[in-house]
């Protein structure tokens, strides 16, 4: 949608397109209460002004993310767009083992901004990671989220 359409739609209409960017309850209102935006540079600005994430927001948005590697199986815009951003992982066999090794250890899945990244790269992501403490992973996986909610929400309004 275009950025005057993403200004004057109901809010409630806008609500499933922004949380399919980030799950975040308190990260849609935020992007919502700042309309209208004069850009979308402005529109980037209020998303990150969200951010950093808390760690109860974190866990549950990466809920709405499925493991590296996978390819989701549901339809819908975040579906197309978790496709879409993980087209390069092409090691899924190595990427389940470490997956597995990653959840054991954290207790969550495995979340990076993979657009654009090899899947070697991003399973050497992965296993560097796997060398940080709970909370310290945590908050890059909040990092990664972020950076995933701005590439969707550039994907979602244009200017």
């Amino acid at each position: 949608m275009t950025l005057a359409q993403f200004n004057s739609a109901p809010a409630a209409e806008l609500r499933s397109t922004l949380t399919a960017c980030l799950a975040v309850p308190r990260w849609v209102d935020t992007v919502l209460d700042g309309r209208p935006y004069a850009d979308v540079a402005a529109l980037a600005k209020s998303a990150d002004s969200a951010t950093p994430l808390r760690r109860d927001e974190i866990r549950a948005a990466m809920a709405a993310h499925p493991r590296i590697g996978e390819r989701p199986s549901g339809k819908g815009t975040d579906a197309d767009w978790s496709r879409s951003e993980q087209s390069g992982v092409d090691n899924a066999d190595e990427f389940a083992a470490a997956n597995a090794e990653y959840e054991a250890k954290f207790g969550h899945v495995f979340l990076v901004c993979a657009s654009g990244r090899s899947g070697a790269e991003l399973l050497a992501n992965l296993r560097s990671r796997l060398a940080n403490d709970p909370e310290t992973e945590l908050d890059v996986a909040g990092a990664e989220l972020a950076k995933i909610a701005q590439l969707r929400l550039a994907k979602a309004v244009t200017a």
